[in-house]
């Protein structure tokens, strides 16, 4: 019997050979232009027919992505079942029923419902939480058919027909732009930016790579910000950029660290069995000549190696966790995570609404040598205040600036006209009347397109003209702006005496008076946030879609070390294994595609480490579902939340931080479990040999040996209840099955010292030696084998000194009391006969008190050895 081995994980391979790209056909129609596009696609600006409407229908299907199906019942709860531990158990209740032996099968087929039911129930009231989160709004599109503009149902757009836009608008489908006025595209969602971007009508070059730097092509799920445009649908549904991310990320997940370590812990659990089992069969039926009782027995020692218990132990603790973490705004879609989430060292985020508070905030307002100064916020003001149409983000930005309405005493300006903005000129005018009457042109703009029309620049009141010499110095202060990741605006004026109407003419010999910056500012909590993971031992790295200056002064502002900084097109040049030595030493990524971002989850995965992603975006999808624990918000988009295994309720890290603290108590609280019932099976089993060997009766009834274990995993239920110590959540604890077996070697052979003591006691003290004495015998050892067990529990909950410097939840010290008596009780109850149980001799208690505090004393120097050598 073979099993994977404790080394690090391997690269964890895709779970699907789906690949995220955009149509050929979307790219041609980039560079086409409108006509000949329009003969391609069969339509015309009337639009299509509802007959040629509901043929390509028929033919292409709705407009409708790839969608993770709800799960029904039955393949919930095959998932569940197929768990190894739960083979395992339902396998040996079998043989017991089918060997005559009820109890036994009856109690683990007991264990085996618990633990099935609780996560099944858990699991479906997480989903059934997550589904209500989805915002279930019907979103149609406004689309020209027959020459009428008719609003249709998103599913019912079709390649071919022409929609009409505007701010506010979904984008339905990959869509070429046949004709726009101030359009700006919201495109956040695909590639992280936070600031929207401009879309034009013309051709693109063939030059253009990037599917999202197209200027004249909207994708499926963006949204206008403002403006107007006709365009005309190229592709749908699955057959969208959007569309072939969805289907990239549906189907099957591969497995997670826990799920591995689980996976790995339970292969070692049966190759003790493989190994114990049959020696103790054969060496009992040799030696005993009672192959039936040797049978038995040595089902009892396997049902005593099984820790039956884990998958309820697991799933109580996961659902306590599930439970402490939705009162810390976070819901749990898959209970596994959970654990995760605490082993997680690595946590990988997009910058947009987690570092940063996910608006455009006004930064600057300077003039041209850098000094903040009111009255270039005064003429940007103006502008936006007075600007016709719908404003953009920067225009409300400005809009914002709290207070100064009143203050500049704007109502006292009159707007005389306007001159609107365009792609070509690329800035913007108004024409005022100030207070003093003066007719003043306010525009603001691209710089280098305002430099061009500038005469000359204002500082501290004085005029200077626009000398070559100067305006080198003059670019600098604007770049420097950009170079920190501001979205920068020139703003100028120009004196019109008299004048009442202006055109684009006389935006001419303008006056430079400064700049306005804007930026999505880093949030308040964001640096101490980042610093109270890094103090828990996870490392945060930002993997963003965004612009890589603006990435790397959000970087600066939280105290993150921008540099090395790896940008897509990097990642794009690198082979696997280049790329998981560069993603351990970079913190920054920008500029990456969905599939990028999957590659680095992938590749860090690789090199051992847990992983977390945290996003929002369409664009995040593929990330959500590559890392071992993916994390949405309640805001974020349907295929986000989808994929994710924790829903926030809040973009917030400090939420994070309080959830990965949950994370590692359950982990803690398994663990426990883990190390308390692997090596008390292990050291037991090693006395089951000897005793088996050398006596000529059984060392423990069959009956007497489920008891023990049935008394003792009883003693042990309360885990998921006790409290963790601070050092045991302070640092990430991913499964290392490596320390699990040096656990179970070191610790588990202590208890059997202590068996063979009571062996020897036994056999010449109280003179055991004579098969008719057996049941004292087997009395004594029960009662010490289930004393040593239930007490060392409280040793190895805690790397302190148990009792003392930590001590067990009230609960687990109230089952470990009352097991431990009633174990002392057991040979004097009325149930002694039938369990094979004879009172002890008083002789026998001082000596197994004696026992007990050895035992206990020794386990725990080795114990603090052990933790001294960083072997456990």
């Amino acid at each position: 019997m073979t099993a994977p081995d404790a080394a690090a994980p391997s690269p964890p391979k895709s779970n699907h050979n789906k690949t995220i790209q955009v149509s050929p056909a979307v790219l041609d129609a980039a560079r086409k232009d409108g006509a000949e596009l329009l003969r391609d696609l069969r339509t015309t600006p009337a639009g299509l027919t509802q007959s040629e409407a509901e043929e390509r229908a028929r033919t292409g299907g709705p407009n409708e992505v790839a969608q993770e199906k709800p799960q029904g019942w039955p393949v919930r709860l095959f998932k569940i079942i197929r768990n190894p531990l739960v083979i395992l158990l339902a396998t040996l209740s079998a043989i017991s029923f089918a060997s005559g032996d009820a109890r036994a099968g009856t109690v683990m087929a007991m264990m085996v419902a618990l633990s099935v039911g609780l996560r099944f129930w858990q699991e479906a009231r997480a989903d059934a939480a997550a589904a209500k989160l989805k915002a279930m709004i019907h979103v149609t599109a406004t689309a020209v058919r027959e020459g009428k503009a008719t609003e249709i149902p998103l599913r019912d757009l079709v390649p071919g027909d022409m929609i009409q836009l505007s701010a506010g608008d979904m984008i339905p489908g990959d869509i070429r732009v046949l004709t726009s006025k101030d359009l700006f595209v919201s495109q956040g969602s695909l590639t992280g930016e936070s600031l929207p971007v401009e879309k034009f009508h013309d051709p693109e070059p063939a030059t253009v790579i990037s599917p999202t730097e197209l200027k004249n092509i909207c994708f499926m799920g963006t949204s206008v910000e403002s403006g107007t445009a006709t365009a005309v649908v190229v592709t749908t549904g699955a057959r969208t950029y959007f569309g072939s991310m969805a289907s990239s990320i549906t189907g099957e997940r591969a497995p997670t660290s826990f799920d591995r370590g689980l996976n790995r812990f339970t292969w070692l659990m049966l190759r003790f069995m493989a190994v114990m089992v049959p020696m103790v069969f054969l060496i009992n039926g040799f030696t005993k000549h009672d192959w039936k009782g040797a049978f038995f027995f040595a089902m009892a020692v396997a049902v005593g190696l099984t820790p039956e218990m884990l998958p309820m132990i697991v799933s109580v603790c996961l659902s306590k966790g599930a439970l402490a973490m939705s009162r810390r705004k976070v819901i749990v879609k898959r209970l596994n995570a959970i654990q995760n989430f605490g082993g997680m060292d690595v946590l990988c985020t997009d910058k947009t609404g987690t570092l940063t508070e996910d608006r455009v905030v006004l930064m600057r307002h300077c003039n041209v040598a850098g000094r903040e100064t009111d009255d270039v916020l005064l003429d940007g003001y103006l502008i936006s205040h007075f600007q016709t149409g719908l404003k953009n983000l920067l225009d409300r930005a400005i809009l914002d600036s709290p207070d100064f309405h009143e203050k500049a005493a704007i109502d006292k300006y009159k707007k005389m006209d306007e001159i609107p903005f365009d792609f070509t000129r690329r800035m913007m005018s108004v024409l005022v009347e100030d207070p003093g009457g003066n007719s003043i042109l306010l525009t603001k703009g691209a710089p280098e397109e305002v430099f061009r029309n500038c005469s000359q620049f204002e500082l501290d009141g004085k005029l200077s003209p626009m000398d070559p010499a100067l305006i080198g110095g003059l670019k600098e202060e604007y770049e420097s702006l950009s170079n920190d990741g501001f979205r920068v605006l020139a703003v100028a004026t120009r004196e019109l005496p008299g004048k009442q109407i202006c055109a684009k003419n006389d935006e001419h010999e303008l006056v430079l008076r400064g700049y306005v910056a804007f930026l999505d500012p880093p949030k308040d909590t964001a640096a101490s946030a980042l610093e109270a993971l890094r103090q828990h031992g996870v490392a945060v790295k930002i993997l963003t879609g965004d612009n890589p200056l603006i990435s790397r002064k959000v970087c600066k502002d939280v105290g993150l070390l921008p540099d090395p900084m790896l940008i897509g097109a990097d990642v794009e040049k690198m082979s696997d294994p280049e790329l998981a030595e560069a993603a351990e030493k970079t913190t920054l990524f920008a500029r990456l595609s969905p599939a990028h971002k999957e590659r680095v989850i992938r590749a860090l995965r690789g090199k051992g480490h847990v992983v977390g992603f945290m996003g929002d975006g369409i664009n995040d999808a593929p990330a959500l579902r590559a890392a071992d624990v993916g994390i949405s918000v309640d805001t974020a988009t349907d295929i986000a939340k989808e994929s994710a295994d924790l829903i926030l309720l809040e973009k917030d890290l400090m939420v994070l931080e309080g959830g990965v603290t949950e994370g590692r108590k359950v982990f803690a609280n398994i663990l426990k479990y883990i190390r308390m019932g692997a090596s008390s099976n292990f050291g037991n089993m090693f006395s089951v040999l000897g005793a088996s060997a050398i006596l000529p009766f059984l060392p423990m009834a069959p009956i007497q040996v489920l008891t023990n274990n049935l008394l003792y995993d009883f003693s042990q239920v309360p885990i998921p209840t006790d409290s963790v110590d601070e050092e045991q959540v302070a640092r990430p604890r991913p499964w290392d099955i490596g320390e699990i077996k040096r656990f179970i070697l070191f610790i588990g052979p202590i208890s059997s010292i202590f068996d063979y003591t009571t062996f020897f006691v036994m056999l010449w003290v109280f003179k055991c030696w004579d098969p008719a004495r057996a049941p004292v015998f087997q009395t004594g050892w029960f009662v010490e084998s289930l004393m040593t067990q239930t007490l060392i529990i409280h040793v190895i909950r805690t790397n302190k000194i148990p009792f003392i410097q930590s001590r067990a939840s009230p609960a687990l010290t109230l089952t470990t009391l009352s097991i431990m008596g009633f174990g002392m009780w057991l040979p004097y109850s009325p149930m002694a006969p039938a369990l094979g149980f004879t009172q002890l001799p008083a002789l026998y208690w001082p000596i197994l008190l004696a026992t007990l505090l050895a035992y206990v004393g020794l386990t725990q120097t080795f114990k603090v050895w052990l933790l001294r050598k960083k072997w456990i």
